[in-house]
């Protein structure tokens, strides 16, 4: 069976899911953004197979998520790049999600501090122009300039 091409499709949200879309690479992603970024590391935090680590750095580095960077002749560390880190973004609002509707009572596995302000905080999401709250029940969905065969 032939994989869809998610990349293809004139959506940003399937893009993004050709890029991270499968289990291991927000994972990974998450590992590399706390510190975690030599292949050893990622793979004894994880428990991931040695083949499919590979198969997965190797993806996110070939799209520029990750930059693979000799630290000791012949070892590798992950960092990332930009375009990484804005991913790291979205990783947040997972964080927030899977805190209010997954912890259970055991409460959030991890807290994060915002260095602004330095408490203990979530991301919100805000509209970029009026900086109010943005949520999916306060937008339009409206056809873009990338809109070819927009479904709406």
């Amino acid at each position: 069976m032939q994989r869809t091409q998610f990349g293809d499709m004139a959506c940003s949200i399937a893009r993004t899911l050709d890029v991270i879309g499968e289990p291991w690479s927000p994972l990974i992603l998450r590992d590399v953004y706390v510190g975690i970024n030599r292949f050893d590391q990622i793979q004894q935090d994880l428990g991931i197979s040695r083949k499919v680590l590979t198969e997965r750095l190797k993806w996110l580095v070939a799209n520029e998520v990750l930059d693979r960077r000799e630290y000791s002749t012949g070892r590798y560390e992950y960092v990332l790049t930009t375009k990484g880190t804005e991913l790291a973004d979205l990783l947040l609002v997972m964080v927030r999600w899977g805190d209010r509707w997954t912890a259970g009572e055991a409460g959030p596995p991890v807290l994060y501090r915002h260095h602004a302000c330095g408490e203990i905080s979530h991301v919100e999401p805000v509209c970029s122009v009026c900086a109010k709250p943005m949520h999916a029940s306060d937008v339009d969905v409206l056809p873009g300039p990338g809109a070819a065969g927009f479904a709406s």
